[in-house]
């Protein structure tokens, strides 16, 4: 994901941005020499001679800051490293921080994030990209003109429906569904329909769609997590949203709306047919990347220039998810988690 980050704004596709320095331990360290180290080396080289891109294996080795300028920095890491890479960030003279999502593994660790940054005077954005996903928009604006209306976020990926398919896949994740896959979906919730833990008034599991199962990973070790969920939550303050997802469901996610009878009346997918042509492109661009990045690649570009922009002018980043909405997110995943799975097992 940080490579790809890096490749768009190299592209200057990110006009408010430009991207200076780039820190790797593991590839130019004791990665270097295993997979994906030659096409590092490759990448580093040209981005060095084009575009004068200064690699570093630690934040502490970054210069620092020119007067004047405003320093964003972008953490693309693992999870588990995100605490440690934001205090250092906060540390190489960062003004703004964009955070990939979930932003940490847990509520206590994002709170104490959010303080560490806050005295220091640092604003944290998030990299909720679906904040901002055409999909999304759509599916809002037409429920907000149509009375009565329900909006349900679909979220689908392509494993296998198999016990070795899946519990690979619950081996890796294995912070749960929740936190992973379906936790765009409740960043979307905190967002944009006041959900959060202690404004649930009440959540209806739909047990003929949600499955969890127990599967051996690849390590022998037993996995339990959910390989498919929906639910509908209501608030206190009177709104309602359901959320669908599935590990199995394919390559097509979406957002519907219903009307007030429950009969489907709008559906956006993603990708539609302006994303389909712009992935074809980018799949001869960069052979052998990740499928997901192509069919999201715009909406990576416009998370980095909000934040980006401002940054440096102060214009608000719309509908870019902050620090709160993050820990939002992280807590109605711990409180929905149990009360899944006991509704699960009854």
């Amino acid at each position: 994901m940080g490579w790809y980050h890096a490749v768009q704004m190299l592209g200057n596709e990110c006009p408010s941005a430009k991207l200076c320095y780039i820190v790797e331990p593991w590839f130019l360290g004791a990665g270097a020499s295993g997979p994906g180290g030659a096409e590092f080396a490759e990448f580093k080289s040209k981005a060095e001679a084009d575009n004068q891109v200064g690699f570093y294996t630690s934040l502490a080795d970054v210069p620092p800051v020119t007067d004047g300028v405003k320093r964003l920095a972008l953490i693309s890491g693992r999870t588990i490293d995100n605490p440690r890479l934001l205090g250092e960030a906060i540390a190489a003279g960062c003004s703004v921080i964009y955070l990939e999502k979930p932003g940490a593994t847990t509520v206590a660790e994002l709170e104490t994030m959010k303080k560490q940054a806050a005295d220091a005077n640092v604003e944290i954005c998030m990299g909720y990209n679906k904040n901002v996903c055409k999909y999304v928009r759509n599916a809002r604006e037409f429920a907000a003109s149509t009375e009565g209306s329900h909006v349900t976020f679909v979220s689908n990926n392509t494993y296998e429906n198999n016990a070795s398919s899946l519990g690979e896949c619950f081996e890796r994740n294995a912070e749960g569904m929740l936190k992973n896959m379906a936790i765009h979906e409740l960043a979307l919730l905190a967002s944009f329909y006041d959900v959060t833990v202690d404004n649930i008034e009440s959540v209806e599991v739909d047990k003929a769609f949600s499955s969890m199962q127990t599967l051996a990973g690849p390590s022998g070790k037993d996995f339990t997590d959910f390989d498919k969920v929906k639910f509908t939550i209501k608030t206190k303050t009177g709104k309602q949203v359901s959320v669908q997802a599935d590990r199995c469901g394919g390559a097509t996610s979406y957002a519907m709306v219903s009307d007030a009878d429950g009969n489907e009346v709008f559906r956006h997918c993603m990708p539609d047919e302006e994303d389909e042509a712009n992935v074809s492109v980018l799949e001869a661009k960069y052979p052998g990347a990740m499928p997901y990045f192509f069919v999201q690649d715009p909406d990576y570009v416009t998370v980095k220039e909000r934040v980006a922009k401002h940054t440096v002018t102060g214009e608000e980043a719309k509908d870019i998810a902050t620090i709160d909405i993050a820990i939002s997110a992280l807590q109605i995943a711990e409180y929905l988690t149990p009360l899944m799975q006991k509704e699960l097992k009854a």
